[in-house]
């Protein structure tokens, strides 16, 4: 009897000690597992991850380890499951489902910041910010970033005027992904301090949210810039000549152009990457609005954006969302013929499209491959690019 007591004790220390280990472990990797997993891919009822980093994980991470894992959570942003009962809400595709569910959170963690000095002047010598590029790119596309760092996306002084960048990106929507390319864009932010990285997924119906989050960002970290530049990832930027145009206007004035569309209205085909149901819109018909590709605004015209924007419910499409915050501020955009985001058409079928003349008077043309930046580059910079009789427009 006592030989069974002293096992059944020894098996029970065991046991005890196999517990521990257990919880240890799950506790180790409990906020790997939140990290890595998108909530409301789990159930309308859990909350989007939001999640704040302790002050000494948010120094800049060694390229030789990826971002430490966060440790605590921040309080977070639960769906809205009342709009589950609309009626036909449950024949929508889930990414429709996903937008209504969650479009109320605006509130996301930074991951990576742009340093103190992006907008206040640096030890390099360049002074407050003449022109922001604040590009939007997927967290993947390392390949064009690099290329617009070494093209028109410069950090430089042009006629005087200084230029910044910052890449809007989001996280990698793939969990088995995710923690790979954050580790990528946390050895970009190192090495070149340009990345602007906050904790939601970087869809298509997530665009309006970076714009919105980019505004504040904006209004806290860089009040004093002159102009913004709004614009994908897959264009060429004539930059030189964007700051040529913008020094004949004025800051604290409105401007806001690009290419103007108007009298469309929402696509109501499920199948189209701009479908838009009646539950999200009901009205037939867009304000007018400058394509999303590139777009130029003033100070004055991006701080009115955003005050619109505390108060127009966040839209799935990002270009129309700023037509209206626009539009509620009796502002309107303007096309400059500059701006091509739906390409160039050369003046004869036997000349092709990709020739600097067309391109050097131009702001902006979409769309662009990286290596194709490159060339263009290279080929609008030699001084002995001759164009006199085959320029394609001259710009407002």
């Amino acid at each position: 009897m006592p030989r069974l007591k002293k096992r059944c004790s020894q098996a029970l220390i065991l046991l005890a000690l196999a517990v521990g280990v257990l919880i240890f472990l799950f506790q180790d990797h409990s906020s790997e597992l939140f990290y890595e997993t998108h909530w409301q891919d789990l159930g309308m009822s859990e909350p989007q991850h939001q999640i704040v980093l302790e002050p000494q994980q948010q120094q800049r991470v060694p390229e030789t380890q990826p971002p430490a894992l966060p440790q605590r959570l921040l309080v977070p942003c639960f769906a809205n499951a009342s709009v589950a009962n609309m009626s036909g809400f449950s024949a929508q595709p889930r990414h429709i489902q996903d937008f209504l569910l969650y479009k109320h959170c605006r509130d996301f963690l930074i991951l990576q910041n742009a340093p103190p000095n992006k907008c206040t002047g640096s030890p390099g010598g360049l002074g407050p910010v003449f022109l922001l590029l604040a590009i939007k790119s997927s967290p993947k596309n390392y390949e064009r970033r690099d290329l617009i760092r070494r093209t028109w996306g410069q950090e430089r002084e042009v006629n005087g005027a200084t230029i910044r960048r910052l890449f809007l990106v989001g996280t990698e929507p793939n969990g088995l992904e995710a923690r790979k390319v954050n580790w990528l864009l946390a050895m970009e932010a190192q090495a070149h301090g340009d990345i602007l990285q906050w904790d939601f997924h970087d869809t298509f119906f997530n665009l309006t949210l970076k714009q919105v989050l980019f505004l504040e960002w904006r209004a806290v970290q860089c009040p004093d810039a002159s102009f913004i530049f709004n614009g994908d990832d897959d264009i060429f930027a004539h930059t030189d000549n964007m700051v040529v145009y913008l020094q004949d206007n004025k800051a604290d004035k409105h401007l806001f152009v690009g290419y103007v569309i108007r009298n469309v209205g929402p696509i109501r085909v499920p199948w189209s990457k701009y479908f838009v149901p009646e539950l999200v819109m009901k009205e037939n018909k867009y304000p007018p609005y400058c394509g999303g590709g590139g777009i130029l605004m003033s100070q004055f015209t991006t701080g009115a954006i955003r005050r619109a924007s505390h108060v127009i419910p966040l839209f799935p499409i990002d270009d129309v969302y700023l037509g209206m915050c626009l539009e509620r501020e009796g502002l309107a955009p303007a096309t400059h013929m500059g701006i091509r985001v739906a390409g160039i058409q050369p003046p004869s079928p036997r000349i092709g499209s990709f020739n600097p003349c067309f391109y050097q008077d131009l702001l902006l043309v979409h769309r662009f491959l990286p290596y194709e930046m490159l060339l263009m580059w290279d080929a609008l910079k030699n001084s002995d690019l001759e164009c006199s009789k085959v320029s394609i427009i001259q710009p407002k």
